[in-house]
């Protein structure tokens, strides 16, 4: 199994399907279809989760999850993108395994989280081009005083 390090494979991975877990994100896309080498699976964990050391402890419980039950359920031609939750560090690693499990499975049947698939991109607010500001302007602070 390779793993995914460079910025834009996690950009390209969070465009694709995306389920959540207790413990974990798991967010996959498929690279193309005449690509049939071993899947990649990238880790990243927020700092909204803790400081580094918790961090790394969600990471290392992770890495252990895709190493042991990632050759058996991902498919090749796959990238995976694995997003520690602070609920990893609570659950047991069996609950992990099995929330893995399921969602490789619900990915590959076509199942995602509705609420990120509908995601639009950012615009900026655009005024009406008829429409009339109730603001008035600011005053000038670079008015000069009369003794």
């Amino acid at each position: 199994m390779l793993r995914l390090k460079k910025r834009s494979e996690f950009l390209t991975a969070a465009r694709g399907a995306r389920l959540s877990r207790r413990g974990f994100v798991l967010q996959a896309i498929r690279r193309s279809p005449e690509d049939l080498q071993p899947p990649r699976v990238g880790f990243t964990v927020t700092k909204k989760v803790g400081n580094a050391v918790v961090r790394n402890r969600v990471k290392r419980r992770l890495r252990e999850l895709a190493r042991l039950h990632g050759p058996n359920h991902l498919k090749s031609g796959w990238d995976y993108v694995l997003i520690g939750r602070s609920g990893a560090l609570h659950l047991t690693f069996d609950a992990m395994v099995a929330d893995f499990k399921g969602c490789v499975r619900d990915i590959m049947g076509g199942k995602t989280d509705g609420a990120y698939r509908k995601r639009r991109p950012h615009s900026k607010a655009t005024k009406a081009p008829n429409s009339v500001s109730t603001r008035e302007p600011a005053a000038h602070k670079n008015t000069q005083k009369t003794d």
